[in-house]
This record gives C-alpha cells, structure tokens and sequence, in this order.
C-alpha cells in the first residue's frame, strides 16, 4: 500500500487536517515491488486454468456425486415395489389388474421387492408420509446451507466445511439403514439434509476460486456434469443392492472414501486465506498453481486485497503488534467513517512484516451484506430467483410423463437429458453473458411450460405436453446451474459463501413446496411452473452483468469499484 508523509502531503496543497492519522513510516528493505489481487496473479504468472486447476477441479466436484447419492437416493428407496395376488383361495378378492391394493382385503397380495413402503406400510392412507420425508430431506438442506455456508467463510473455511459434511453424510446415511421406526428414518433424513445442504455449496466454491476469470464460468459449469453422473451411478446402485438397508449403506460409503482418499490431496481456497489474514499459506498456494502449470512467480511479487486502495491510510509494517492494536483502538474511538477500522485492519493485514501474529483477518457475515444497498439488493434477486427456478425444476422432475421403462433406466435417462443442457450453456456463458443467458434460459422453461398447459392430456397431445415438460426443465436444467456460477461472481469472497448459503435455503424451499404443486393435477402445474419462469425472467433483469469481472475480495473493494465505475459512466 503506498504511503504518504505529512510533509510530502503538505507540499502535494493537501489539508493538514486531513493528514494521516499515523507518520508514516519508511518503507522496509524486504518491501514488496508488486502487489497483486489474486485474480491478476492467475492472469499474469499462475496460469487461469492449467494442470494444477484442473487436478484440483476433478477432485473437488467429486463431492457433488456424493450429493447426488444423498439427495436421490429416496427415489430408489421410498419406491412403491411391484406386487401381486396370491395363489389359489388365499388370493380371493385380489384383482391383478387393479391399479391399487387399498380395496383388497389383507393377507390376498404380497409385495414384489422391498422398500421403506413395505417396512412401515406407507402406502394407501399413509401415502403422505413419504412425501414427510422428502419434506424433512430438503428442510434439513435449507438449514444446513445456512450453516455451512456461514462457516464456510468464517473460521472452518472451504475445505473445513467439506470435510465436516462428507464426515456427517457418512455417519448420518448409514444410520438410516438401521432405522427401527418411521420416526427414527425421518429424523436421520433431516440429519443428511441438514450436511447434505452444504456439500455442492462448499464444493462449488473450492473448485471455482483459485479459477481465473476468462475460465471461470466454463468451469463452474462442469462442476454439475458430476451431479447427473452421480444420479445415473446411484441407478447402477440400487440396482445391485435392491433393499433399501442395503442401498443406504451402499451410497454411504463413497462419503467415507472421499474424506480418506480424496480432500488430504484437495487445497483450501487461496482467497479464503487471504481475507482471513494467512497471507503466507495463500502465497504457498499461487506458487504452488504457478509451478504445477510450469510457469513463475517473480521474487518481489506478492497478494493484496481488492480494498487496498485509499491513500489516506499509512503502512503499519513498522509498528509493534501492540502499538497496532493501539491504533486500531483509537481508530475505533473516533468514528469518523463507517469503514474506516476495517481499512486500518486491512493495512494491517497487507502490510505487516511482524509474521502471522500481527494479521487481522477481514470478515464477514449475512448481516454486512443485508448492510450494504448493493448487495442487499443483490441478495433478494438471488432468493427470488433461486426459489422460482427450484420451483419449477423439481417440479417438472416429478411431473414428466413416465418414459415406460423400469425405475432404474427412467432415472438414468432423466439424469443423462440434463447434461446438453450444461454443454450448450456452458457454451453461451461467456459469449452472451451471465444475465441475457440466465434471462433467456428462464423464459425458455416459461414459455414451453406455457405452452404444456394449452393441451389437453389426451390422445397425441399427451406427447405434445410430454415434449414441453422434456424442454422445460432442459431450460431450467441451465438455468439452475448457471445460478452458481452468477451468484458465485455477485458477491465478494468475505461473504459470498453465506449468500450462496442464503439463496441454496430459497432454492431448498422450492424444492419443499415443488411436490404440492404437482398434486395440483391438470394443467394448473404446467401454469405455476410457466408463471414462475417467466416471473424469474423479469427478475433477472434487475441483476448486474459479471462477464469478464473479478471475483472481489471484500466489500469494500466491490463497493469503491462499482462506484468508480458509475461515477466515470455519470
């Protein structure tokens, strides 16, 4: 950070009032020629996406695989199995070609395959209780993403948080199996929904940071191609171990095996480091990136924050621990800005040769984004949106016409439908930007959704509408992926893991209230998910365009930045 004496300040026709409030002092023998944000560092020397990004991007989205195991494998497990008539006079008042088994008398069919239907007779008047269960699965998501993604950015960080919810959905998912009642498997469900919610969110964002910005997009994309992957091997799965016990044991291991195998070879988030004051392991971290893509960082180069940017403020490099805690202190007292402490703090942190001992971590919460207009703004968009789009893509993934083929190959041919739609978006991100494409995917789902409940569900037209659902959630399949990657670049790296926490619980609600709207039957799902689309569409206009931006550090620095560049357009 460049500084300032008072003299150099007088000569310069400066107000001696407004002087610095601390001499500067002589800059060190070891003081740094440049100072990069890491954004700059990974254009100019690291490499945007070399061996290092990529080694470190296949091993991360593998946690979204293990997400996918947890979240569906209620499909396969709460299933209601085949059944039949018994022989001979035990089978009396048994119809085999009845659609349901509520009017026979008991005792005169039997189940063909085994489920948590069969364990606890949720079928008939205790249907609903297997839509509880779902209800508490994605209840426990919301609140896990709060969670974890507050500690995510706090003191566990990104691979901190990882690491804890593979442990839980480990722990939690092979309690399931042994469940000895309904209430018992309810509560083990909301358990794994609860470390569940922040698996793709802590993985997303450690797979996307160290990223640079040209590539990033493309990149954070990808990451859902190991979402679908994990449906269709969860398929595979269930169909080697068809009980449910089995199966939740089955899709619980490869938990355990991630957090053994893979996260000891997996690097926290350089960013992470940075705004939490370990400016060395960061720097460890970018010489690493650098050295891994065969390229170099020069002796003399180091990291900074986006916030450091105000002249006003003096180098604290040669001051003690204890006269800086001082300063800090009268700083405090004062009160003449709103940030002015934490710049001080960020000097601190960017500045100081005294070791880690003497950094001040920058920090943030949901609170300082509710705070700031810009990002409270943000914010709200992002909830909205999260929540319409959840709405609509779980939806029509309960309401697609059966493809009349068996469970397993219906779940992987949905599974597999999905991922043109991550290609082609993948594709357009960088050409037409994160807004017209988020606004383009929404009003594409809307419109097909629209056009689904004009038809009658009867003779050809059944195909008709089968099309338009088919498209729909191809749509909102981009649209809900491509939410990541914006809201990822909508918010600086101090908080951006708590408002990506905040609109996952929007998206989780959707996904809660998803079920109710498809027992609403007709054409009137078709109608909720059309006015939620194109009701998205037009909230989307409102969000900021981030093509080609830098993912910033702290508030402060995407505050000054938005405001130089509006100032310059005014």
């Amino acid at each position: 950070m460049a500084t300032t004496s008072s003299s150099d300040y007088k000569d310069q026709g400066g107000d001696r009032s407004r002087s610095p409030l601390i001499p500067a002092a002589k800059k060190p023998a070891g003081e740094l020629a440049e100072k990069l944000c890491i954004d700059e560092m990974l254009q100019k020397y690291c490499g945007e996406f070399g061996r290092w990004q990529l080694r470190h991007f296949m091993l991360t989205s593998m946690a979204w695989a293990l997400e996918a195991f947890h979240t569906m494998v209620i499909i396969f497990a709460d299933h209601e199995p085949e059944w039949r008539c018994l022989d001979g006079a035990a089978g009396w008042g048994c119809d085999p070609d009845a659609k349901s088994v509520c009017w026979f008398e008991p005792g005169s069919w039997e189940w063909i395959g085994n489920s948590t239907v069969t364990e606890w007779g949720l079928f008939c008047e205790d249907k609903f209780k297997v839509g509880l269960v779902q209800a508490a699965f994605f209840g426990g998501c919301m609140i896990g993403a709060g969670i974890f993604g507050h500690l995510s950015d706090s003191f566990l960080g990104r691979k901190g948080s990882l690491t804890v919810v593979c442990g839980l959905n480990a722990i939690f998912g092979t309690l399931t199996a042994f469940s000895p009642s309904f209430s018992f498997y309810i509560l083990f469900r909301f358990l794994t929904g609860c470390s569940t919610g922040g698996a793709g969110l802590c993985a997303f964002v450690l797979a996307t940071e160290p990223v640079g910005p040209s590539n990033r997009g493309t990149t954070g994309m990808c990451t859902f191609y190991f979402f679908s992957s994990g449906i269709a091997i969860l398929s595979a799965i269930a169909y080697i171990f068809p009980t449910w016990q089995k199966l939740y044991i089955a899709s619980s291991i490869p938990s355990l095996l991630f957090l053994l195998f893979i996260l000891p070879f997996i690097s926290e988030s350089p960013r992470w480091y940075l705004v939490r004051g370990r400016k060395l392991e960061a720097m460890q971290i970018m010489t690493a990136i650098a050295t891994t893509n065969g390229n170099h960082i020069p002796e003399g180069v180091g990291l900074t924050l986006d916030d450091d940017q105000s002249p006003q403020l003096p180098s604290l490099s040669a001051l003690s621990c204890n006269m800086q805690e001082q300063v800090l202190a009268e700083v405090n007292s004062l009160k003449k800005s709103q940030h002015l402490e934490k710049l001080v703090a960020d000097s601190t942190l960017l500045d100081s040769s005294k070791g880690p001992s003497c950094h001040v971590a920058v920090t943030g919460s949901l609170l300082d984004v509710i705070r700031s207009p810009m990002t409270r703004l943000r914010l709200i968009l992002a909830v909205v949106i999260n929540f319409l789009c959840s709405v609509v893509y779980y939806g029509l993934s309960l309401n697609v016409v059966n493809l009349g083929t068996n469970l397993y190959l219906t779940v992987i041919l949905n599974a597999v439908a999905e991922m043109p739609a991550f290609m082609i978006t993948a594709m357009l991100l960088d050409r037409w930007g994160r807004k017209p494409l988020t606004i383009a995917t929404l009003w594409f789902s809307g419109a097909f959704c629209l056009a689904g409940s004009l038809v009658k569900n009867v003779g050809v037209w059944k195909g008709v509408r089968m099309i338009c659902g088919i498209l729909g959630i191809f749509g909102m399949a981009g649209t809900y992926n491509l939410l990541f990657i914006y809201m990822a670049e909508l918010f600086p790296t101090v908080v951006r893991n708590a408002a990506l926490g905040c609109a996952t619980q929007a998206a989780q609600m959707g996904a809660i209230l998803a079920p109710l709207v498809v027992v609403l039957g007709g054409s009137l799902p078709f109608i909720v998910f059309a006015l939620c689309g194109i009701g998205g569409g037009f909230f989307a206009f409102y969000l900021p365009e981030t093509l080609n931006q830098p993912l910033y550090d702290t508030l402060t620095g995407m505050e000054a930045k938005q405001n130089c560049v509006t100032s310059s357009i005014v």
